[in-house]
């Protein structure tokens, strides 16, 4: 396993755990500014000894960071914790392990970088974006699985939100305009604001195909016959994500 540099503060350790929701894997980005003694990492990934090994040898690493509660970013806190000794913080509590939860606007300052967490919820309650700003650097966005490198993110139960969502959008389009982004999954994002603007045309194109299949099968229509309806051509292996989009989309019809 290779960190691979993306900008002078900011490399990317690809988890060897492909999948259709994790695309080909989950990024871990490493986060130091050049000449720094020490880094931060984001999303610690799976569970996996050659993963957190690799991400313990990038080190000395000062602090973890966690954009939302989902294994595939947090199996492997407890294990980077305990390689390390350094605290893992998230906005969840229950996934943060010797640090405090994470707020929203709170700058943080660390391995030679100010790191900005921004509130994303929408895919999950508890998710965050943070942007990453390095001496004399542009600043980058870090999307976790708010913004993905390849196809749209999935608003998940119980406690995903379209309304949340379309309002994170917005967040991240205020300061994505020519921002390059790095996903948790997927290429990297030339300009986030362009990515932004087509994920929100996205997502209200599916909220208008929903309406239409409610239309067709009756107001009343529960989940998994919308689900049928709007995504009869999709592959089954992503159609319980769509079940979840599905869900998601008509308890903001239903408000």
């Amino acid at each position: 396993m290779t960190l691979r540099t993306l900008t002078p503060s900011v490399s990317v350790l690809r988890a060897d755990n492909p999948g259709p929701m994790t695309l080909d894997g989950t990024r871990s980005v490493v986060l130091r500014a050049p000449g720094a003694g020490s880094c931060v990492v984001v999303d610690p990934g799976p569970d996996d000894a050659a993963h957190l090994d690799a991400l313990a040898a990038a080190g000395p690493v000062a602090l973890v960071l966690v954009t939302h509660r989902h294994a595939d970013h947090t199996a492997g806190s407890a294990g980077l914790a305990e390689r390390t000794g350094a605290p893992v913080r998230a906005a969840d509590p229950e996934h943060c392990h010797g640090g405090g939860p994470l707020r929203d606007g709170e700058t943080i300052e660390a391995a030679g970088l100010r790191v900005e967490v921004l509130a994303t919820p929408g895919h999950t309650g508890d998710s965050v974006s943070f942007v990453v700003t390095g001496p004399g650097e542009t600043p980058v966005v870090l999307t976790g699985d708010t913004v993905l490198g390849r196809g749209t993110t999935v608003l998940t139960e119980p406690d995903g939100s379209l309304a949340d969502y379309l309002a994170s959008l917005d967040t991240l389009e205020a300061v994505g305009d020519a921002r390059l982004a790095v996903p948790a999954h997927g290429p990297e994002i030339e300009d986030l604001g362009v990515a932004v603007r087509a994920y929100r045309t996205h997502r209200l194109d599916r909220l208008a195909q929903v309406r239409a299949a409610l239309a067709v099968l009756g107001e009343d229509a529960g989940v998994d016959a919308v689900t049928a309806h709007v995504y009869a051509d999709v592959d089954p292996s992503v159609l319980p994500a769509a079940r979840q989009s599905v869900a998601v989309q008509l308890a903001y019809l239903r408000r």
